[in-house]
Protein backbone atom coordinates (compact mmCIF):
# COMPACT_ATOMS: atom_id res chain seq x y z
CA UNK A 1 0.00 0.00 0.00
CA UNK A 2 1.29 3.71 -0.17
CA UNK A 3 2.68 5.38 1.96
CA UNK A 4 1.28 8.75 2.39
CA UNK A 5 3.92 11.59 3.81
CA UNK A 6 2.70 13.01 7.20
CA UNK A 7 2.00 16.77 7.63
CA UNK A 8 4.14 18.31 10.18
CA UNK A 9 1.65 21.21 11.51
CA UNK A 10 -1.11 17.95 11.73
CA UNK A 11 1.10 16.10 14.28
CA UNK A 12 1.95 19.13 16.33
CA UNK A 13 -1.70 20.18 16.58
CA UNK A 14 -2.99 16.89 17.63
CA UNK A 15 -0.01 16.51 20.51
CA UNK A 16 -1.05 19.77 21.78
CA UNK A 17 -4.65 18.72 21.94
CA UNK A 18 -3.74 15.63 23.35
CA UNK A 19 -1.87 17.49 26.32
CA UNK A 20 -4.67 19.79 26.17
CA UNK A 21 -7.01 17.48 27.53
CA UNK A 22 -4.90 16.21 30.10
CA UNK A 23 -5.52 20.11 31.16
CA UNK A 24 -9.19 19.27 31.73
CA UNK A 25 -8.95 16.09 32.48
CA UNK A 26 -6.42 16.39 35.60
CA UNK A 27 -8.87 18.42 37.39
CA UNK A 28 -11.35 15.58 37.32
CA UNK A 29 -8.93 13.37 38.96
CA UNK A 30 -6.97 15.04 41.33
CA UNK A 31 -10.76 16.13 42.80
CA UNK A 32 -13.01 13.15 42.09
CA UNK A 33 -16.98 13.87 42.20
CA UNK A 34 -16.50 17.67 41.41
CA UNK A 35 -17.28 17.36 37.24
CA UNK A 36 -19.83 19.38 37.47
CA UNK A 37 -17.73 22.17 38.51
CA UNK A 38 -16.96 23.22 35.16
CA UNK A 39 -20.79 22.92 34.60
CA UNK A 40 -21.88 25.30 37.80
CA UNK A 41 -18.61 27.15 38.47
CA UNK A 42 -17.78 30.43 37.61
CA UNK A 43 -17.05 31.70 40.99
CA UNK A 44 -15.10 35.35 41.21
CA UNK A 45 -13.32 33.13 43.96
CA UNK A 46 -11.67 30.88 41.75
CA UNK A 47 -7.37 30.62 41.60
CA UNK A 48 -5.54 32.37 38.69
CA UNK A 49 -5.14 28.63 37.83
CA UNK A 50 -8.83 27.93 37.87
CA UNK A 51 -9.64 30.89 35.81
CA UNK A 52 -7.35 30.39 33.24
CA UNK A 53 -8.35 26.51 32.93
CA UNK A 54 -11.52 27.93 32.05
CA UNK A 55 -10.50 30.23 29.31
CA UNK A 56 -8.20 28.48 27.79
CA UNK A 57 -8.21 25.05 27.89
CA UNK A 58 -11.80 23.83 29.47
CA UNK A 59 -13.58 22.27 26.27
CA UNK A 60 -11.29 24.07 23.36
CA UNK A 61 -9.31 20.72 23.23
CA UNK A 62 -11.89 18.62 22.99
CA UNK A 63 -13.00 21.15 19.97
CA UNK A 64 -9.83 20.79 18.31
CA UNK A 65 -9.29 17.33 18.65
CA UNK A 66 -12.66 17.19 17.28
CA UNK A 67 -11.19 18.99 13.70
CA UNK A 68 -8.08 17.02 14.03
CA UNK A 69 -10.57 13.53 14.23
CA UNK A 70 -12.41 14.93 10.85
CA UNK A 71 -9.27 15.81 9.36
CA UNK A 72 -8.08 12.56 9.59
CA UNK A 73 -11.10 10.93 8.46
CA UNK A 74 -10.35 12.99 5.05
CA UNK A 75 -6.74 11.51 5.10
CA UNK A 76 -8.11 8.32 5.66
CA UNK A 77 -10.68 8.12 2.67
CA UNK A 78 -7.79 9.62 0.27
CA UNK A 79 -6.00 6.41 1.16
CA UNK A 80 -8.87 3.97 0.83
CA UNK A 81 -9.32 5.41 -2.60
CA UNK A 82 -5.83 5.53 -3.29
CA UNK A 83 -5.12 2.01 -2.43
CA UNK A 84 -8.49 1.02 -4.12
CA UNK A 85 -9.94 -0.37 -1.32
CA UNK A 86 -13.91 -0.27 -0.25
CA UNK A 87 -14.36 3.14 1.76
CA UNK A 88 -17.40 1.93 4.21
CA UNK A 89 -16.32 -1.23 4.92
CA UNK A 90 -12.13 -0.03 5.67
CA UNK A 91 -13.77 2.77 7.79
CA UNK A 92 -17.16 1.27 9.86
CA UNK A 93 -14.41 -1.70 10.97
CA UNK A 94 -11.70 0.99 11.54
CA UNK A 95 -14.11 2.60 14.01
CA UNK A 96 -15.22 -0.76 15.38
CA UNK A 97 -11.87 -0.99 16.83
CA UNK A 98 -11.72 2.65 18.00
CA UNK A 99 -14.72 1.68 20.16
CA UNK A 100 -13.52 -1.03 21.24
CA UNK A 101 -10.62 1.21 22.29
CA UNK A 102 -12.83 3.67 24.01
CA UNK A 103 -14.86 1.17 25.23
CA UNK A 104 -12.37 -0.68 27.40
CA UNK A 105 -10.47 2.86 28.09
CA UNK A 106 -13.99 3.42 29.92
CA UNK A 107 -14.17 0.22 31.74
CA UNK A 108 -10.80 0.11 32.80
CA UNK A 109 -9.43 3.21 32.96
CA UNK A 110 -11.25 6.65 32.69
CA UNK A 111 -15.49 7.70 33.04
CA UNK A 112 -14.83 10.28 30.56
CA UNK A 113 -13.51 8.47 27.67
CA UNK A 114 -14.30 10.53 23.91
CA UNK A 115 -13.11 7.82 21.94
CA UNK A 116 -15.93 6.40 21.90
CA UNK A 117 -18.09 9.59 20.83
CA UNK A 118 -15.61 9.61 17.98
CA UNK A 119 -16.19 6.34 16.36
CA UNK A 120 -20.24 6.75 16.55
CA UNK A 121 -19.33 10.51 14.79
CA UNK A 122 -16.67 9.06 12.25
CA UNK A 123 -19.60 6.18 11.17
CA UNK A 124 -22.02 8.89 10.78
CA UNK A 125 -19.33 11.34 8.66
CA UNK A 126 -18.10 8.51 6.79
CA UNK A 127 -21.58 8.32 4.55
CA UNK A 128 -21.61 12.03 4.46
CA UNK A 129 -17.88 13.13 3.58
CA UNK A 130 -19.07 11.03 -0.46
CA UNK A 131 -21.57 13.69 -0.99
CA UNK A 132 -21.29 17.36 -3.13
CA UNK A 133 -19.56 19.90 -1.50
CA UNK A 134 -22.91 21.82 -0.94
CA UNK A 135 -24.14 18.98 0.85
CA UNK A 136 -21.65 18.67 2.62
CA UNK A 137 -22.03 22.31 3.73
CA UNK A 138 -25.66 22.07 4.55
CA UNK A 139 -24.89 19.03 6.74
CA UNK A 140 -22.38 21.38 8.82
CA UNK A 141 -24.79 24.09 9.13
CA UNK A 142 -27.58 21.90 9.90
CA UNK A 143 -26.10 19.64 12.72
CA UNK A 144 -24.47 23.19 14.12
CA UNK A 145 -27.88 24.75 14.73
CA UNK A 146 -29.02 21.65 16.00
CA UNK A 147 -26.35 21.70 18.54
CA UNK A 148 -26.42 25.43 18.94
CA UNK A 149 -30.45 25.66 20.05
CA UNK A 150 -29.56 22.05 22.29
CA UNK A 151 -27.23 24.45 23.77
CA UNK A 152 -29.25 27.14 24.61
CA UNK A 153 -31.66 25.12 25.97
CA UNK A 154 -29.97 23.18 28.48
CA UNK A 155 -28.17 26.95 29.49
CA UNK A 156 -31.74 28.24 30.29
CA UNK A 157 -32.58 25.14 31.49
CA UNK A 158 -29.71 25.17 33.78
CA UNK A 159 -30.19 28.99 35.00
CA UNK A 160 -33.45 27.80 36.47
CA UNK A 161 -32.40 24.38 37.80
CA UNK A 162 -29.48 26.32 39.67
CA UNK A 163 -31.72 28.42 42.45
CA UNK A 164 -33.61 25.13 43.01
CA UNK A 165 -31.51 24.10 46.21
CA UNK A 166 -33.07 20.66 46.29
CA UNK A 167 -31.42 20.00 42.95
CA UNK A 168 -27.99 21.20 44.53
CA UNK A 169 -28.24 19.22 47.29
CA UNK A 170 -28.57 16.14 45.22
CA UNK A 171 -25.54 16.93 43.23
CA UNK A 172 -23.97 17.38 46.30
CA UNK A 173 -24.88 14.12 47.39
CA UNK A 174 -23.92 12.32 44.00
CA UNK A 175 -20.71 14.06 43.58
CA UNK A 176 -20.13 13.01 47.53
CA UNK A 177 -20.62 9.48 45.91
CA UNK A 178 -18.40 9.52 43.31
CA UNK A 179 -14.99 11.26 45.21
CA UNK A 180 -15.94 8.05 48.24
CA UNK A 181 -15.66 5.96 45.03
CA UNK A 182 -12.50 7.19 43.98
CA UNK A 183 -10.62 7.97 46.60
CA UNK A 184 -11.70 4.73 48.68
CA UNK A 185 -12.93 2.27 46.71
CA UNK A 186 -11.57 -0.57 45.56
CA UNK A 187 -9.90 -0.58 41.77
CA UNK A 188 -13.14 -3.00 41.14
CA UNK A 189 -15.26 -1.29 42.61
CA UNK A 190 -14.68 1.66 40.62
CA UNK A 191 -14.87 -0.69 37.64
CA UNK A 192 -18.32 -1.71 38.48
CA UNK A 193 -18.98 2.40 39.19
CA UNK A 194 -18.34 2.91 35.55
CA UNK A 195 -20.73 -0.29 34.38
CA UNK A 196 -23.45 0.73 36.58
CA UNK A 197 -23.13 4.00 35.43
CA UNK A 198 -22.88 3.77 31.78
CA UNK A 199 -25.89 5.75 30.73
CA UNK A 200 -25.16 8.64 33.22
CA UNK A 201 -21.67 8.80 32.45
CA UNK A 202 -22.23 8.95 28.14
CA UNK A 203 -24.08 11.57 28.54
CA UNK A 204 -21.92 14.29 27.42
CA UNK A 205 -20.37 12.07 25.09
CA UNK A 206 -23.78 11.38 23.40
CA UNK A 207 -24.91 15.24 23.70
CA UNK A 208 -21.83 16.26 21.63
CA UNK A 209 -22.90 14.28 18.84
CA UNK A 210 -24.11 16.86 16.46
CA UNK A 211 -21.24 19.12 17.49
CA UNK A 212 -19.10 16.65 16.49
CA UNK A 213 -20.49 15.64 13.14
CA UNK A 214 -19.99 19.74 12.50
CA UNK A 215 -16.79 19.74 13.74
CA UNK A 216 -15.45 16.98 11.41
CA UNK A 217 -17.43 18.13 8.54
CA UNK A 218 -15.49 21.30 9.02
CA UNK A 219 -12.00 19.65 9.29
CA UNK A 220 -12.87 17.97 6.60
CA UNK A 221 -13.51 21.16 4.38
CA UNK A 222 -10.43 22.71 5.95
CA UNK A 223 -8.27 20.21 4.77
CA UNK A 224 -9.95 20.19 1.11
CA UNK A 225 -9.31 23.77 0.93
CA UNK A 226 -5.66 23.59 1.42
CA UNK A 227 -5.28 24.97 5.07
CA UNK A 228 -2.73 22.78 6.02
CA UNK A 229 -0.59 22.91 3.03
CA UNK A 230 2.38 24.85 2.76
CA UNK A 231 1.62 27.64 -0.25
CA UNK A 232 0.44 30.91 -0.07
CA UNK A 233 -3.14 29.57 -0.16
CA UNK A 234 -2.42 27.52 3.08
CA UNK A 235 -0.80 30.19 4.92
CA UNK A 236 -3.66 32.82 4.17
CA UNK A 237 -6.26 30.53 5.51
CA UNK A 238 -4.12 29.90 8.43
CA UNK A 239 -3.76 33.66 9.49
CA UNK A 240 -7.97 33.88 9.28
CA UNK A 241 -8.21 31.10 11.40
CA UNK A 242 -5.67 32.99 13.99
CA UNK A 243 -7.35 36.31 13.43
CA UNK A 244 -11.03 35.20 13.65
CA UNK A 245 -10.44 32.40 16.31
CA UNK A 246 -9.07 34.48 18.77
CA UNK A 247 -10.10 37.94 17.75
CA UNK A 248 -14.03 36.55 18.46
CA UNK A 249 -13.25 33.22 20.42
CA UNK A 250 -11.13 35.02 23.46
CA UNK A 251 -13.27 37.67 24.14
CA UNK A 252 -16.70 34.67 23.90
CA UNK A 253 -14.55 32.56 26.57
CA UNK A 254 -13.71 35.18 28.85
CA UNK A 255 -17.48 34.55 29.59
CA UNK A 256 -16.49 31.99 31.65
CA UNK A 257 -15.27 34.12 34.66
CA UNK A 258 -18.59 35.92 34.82
CA UNK A 259 -20.02 34.84 38.56
CA UNK A 260 -22.72 31.96 38.80
CA UNK A 261 -21.62 30.01 36.24
CA UNK A 262 -24.36 30.69 34.00
CA UNK A 263 -22.04 30.77 31.05
CA UNK A 264 -20.18 27.86 31.73
CA UNK A 265 -21.94 24.93 29.20
CA UNK A 266 -22.13 28.11 26.30
CA UNK A 267 -18.58 28.41 26.86
CA UNK A 268 -17.30 24.93 26.94
CA UNK A 269 -20.12 23.61 23.76
CA UNK A 270 -20.54 26.69 21.74
CA UNK A 271 -17.58 28.92 22.21
CA UNK A 272 -15.24 26.83 22.76
CA UNK A 273 -14.65 25.39 19.39
CA UNK A 274 -13.90 29.17 18.22
CA UNK A 275 -11.08 29.83 20.32
CA UNK A 276 -9.90 25.77 18.66
CA UNK A 277 -9.83 27.36 15.47
CA UNK A 278 -7.81 30.16 16.61
CA UNK A 279 -5.68 27.93 18.49
CA UNK A 280 -4.75 26.37 14.52
CA UNK A 281 -3.41 29.47 13.60
CA UNK A 282 -1.70 30.30 16.82
CA UNK A 283 0.77 26.61 16.36
CA UNK A 284 1.01 27.36 12.17
CA UNK A 285 2.34 30.79 13.70
CA UNK A 286 4.53 29.47 16.00
CA UNK A 287 5.82 27.25 13.62
CA UNK A 288 6.23 29.43 10.44
CA UNK A 289 8.20 32.11 13.39
CA UNK A 290 10.56 29.03 14.34
CA UNK A 291 10.20 30.15 17.91
CA UNK A 292 9.73 27.26 20.86
CA UNK A 293 11.06 24.78 18.55
CA UNK A 294 11.84 22.56 21.49
CA UNK A 295 8.20 22.17 22.57
CA UNK A 296 7.30 22.16 18.82
CA UNK A 297 9.25 18.99 18.58
CA UNK A 298 7.85 17.52 21.72
CA UNK A 299 4.52 17.68 20.97
CA UNK A 300 5.26 16.64 17.64
CA UNK A 301 6.14 13.42 18.86
CA UNK A 302 3.06 13.09 21.25
CA UNK A 303 1.35 13.84 17.84
CA UNK A 304 2.87 10.84 16.55
CA UNK A 305 1.52 8.95 19.17
CA UNK A 306 -1.76 10.52 20.34
CA UNK A 307 -4.13 7.51 20.76
CA UNK A 308 -0.80 5.72 23.62
CA UNK A 309 -0.50 8.93 24.83
CA UNK A 310 -3.59 10.14 25.22
CA UNK A 311 -4.95 6.18 26.96
CA UNK A 312 -1.28 6.64 29.07
CA UNK A 313 -1.66 9.72 30.92
CA UNK A 314 -4.86 8.85 32.17
CA UNK A 315 -3.66 5.48 33.34
CA UNK A 316 -0.71 7.86 34.78
CA UNK A 317 -3.27 9.75 36.66
CA UNK A 318 -5.08 7.28 37.64
CA UNK A 319 -2.22 5.34 39.42
CA UNK A 320 -1.09 8.81 41.26
CA UNK A 321 -4.73 9.78 42.79
CA UNK A 322 -7.37 6.80 42.69
CA UNK A 323 -7.34 4.70 45.70
CA UNK A 324 -5.87 1.62 44.32
CA UNK A 325 -2.35 3.60 43.30
CA UNK A 326 -0.76 6.49 45.18
CA UNK A 327 -4.49 7.51 46.23
CA UNK A 328 -2.92 11.18 45.90
CA UNK A 329 -6.53 12.83 45.82
CA UNK A 330 -7.88 15.35 46.40
CA UNK A 331 -4.87 17.83 45.96
CA UNK A 332 -5.49 21.04 47.70
CA UNK A 333 -5.32 24.38 45.87
CA UNK A 334 -4.93 24.32 42.41
CA UNK A 335 -1.19 24.78 42.04
CA UNK A 336 -1.13 21.54 43.22
CA UNK A 337 -3.24 20.64 40.19
CA UNK A 338 -1.18 22.26 37.85
CA UNK A 339 1.84 20.63 39.23
CA UNK A 340 0.56 16.96 38.69
CA UNK A 341 -0.61 18.44 34.86
CA UNK A 342 3.22 19.47 34.08
CA UNK A 343 4.51 16.40 35.66
CA UNK A 344 2.06 14.08 33.47
CA UNK A 345 3.05 16.23 30.59
CA UNK A 346 7.11 15.82 30.94
CA UNK A 347 6.50 12.33 31.68
CA UNK A 348 4.32 11.71 27.63
CA UNK A 349 7.26 13.96 26.30
CA UNK A 350 9.81 11.54 27.73
CA UNK A 351 7.65 8.14 26.42
CA UNK A 352 6.38 9.49 23.06
CA UNK A 353 10.13 9.67 22.37
CA UNK A 354 10.60 6.35 23.15
CA UNK A 355 8.12 5.07 21.24
CA UNK A 356 9.11 6.93 18.19
CA UNK A 357 12.95 6.26 18.44
CA UNK A 358 12.21 2.14 19.28
CA UNK A 359 8.59 1.90 17.35
CA UNK A 360 8.63 4.73 15.13
CA UNK A 361 4.77 4.80 16.40
CA UNK A 362 2.82 4.52 19.37
CA UNK A 363 2.06 0.54 20.35
CA UNK A 364 -1.76 1.25 19.86
CA UNK A 365 -0.99 2.90 17.10
CA UNK A 366 0.49 -0.08 15.81
CA UNK A 367 -2.38 -2.30 16.86
CA UNK A 368 -4.64 -0.10 15.51
CA UNK A 369 -3.29 0.31 11.71
CA UNK A 370 -2.21 -3.08 11.91
CA UNK A 371 -6.20 -4.51 12.28
CA UNK A 372 -7.75 -1.48 10.56
CA UNK A 373 -5.79 -2.93 6.92
CA UNK A 374 -5.43 -6.68 8.01
CA UNK A 375 -8.88 -7.99 6.46
CA UNK A 376 -8.42 -5.73 3.27
CA UNK A 377 -5.29 -6.76 2.16
CA UNK A 378 -5.32 -8.07 -1.03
Amino acid sequence: MEKQSRIRLLDVLRGFAIIGTLGTNIWLFTHPGDSLSMFIGGDSGNSIFENLQSVFINGKFLGLLTILFGIGLELKYRKTLRNQLPWLPVYIWTMAILFMDGLLHYLFVFDYDILMSYAITGVIVAFIIRCREEVMARWMRVTAAIHMIGVLLVTLSMIFVLQDPEFLTMMDHLAAGTADIYMNGTYLEQMQYRIIGFGSLRMEAIAILFMNISLYLFGIRLMRAGAFASDENGQRIRRKLLYWGVGVGLPLNLLALVPGGYFEIPVRYLFAPVLSVGYIGVIAWLMEAGVLRWFVKRFEAIGQTALSCYVLQNIVASILFYSWGFRLAPITGAFGTFIAFVGITILMMFISELFMKFLGTGPLEWVWRWLSFRPFKK
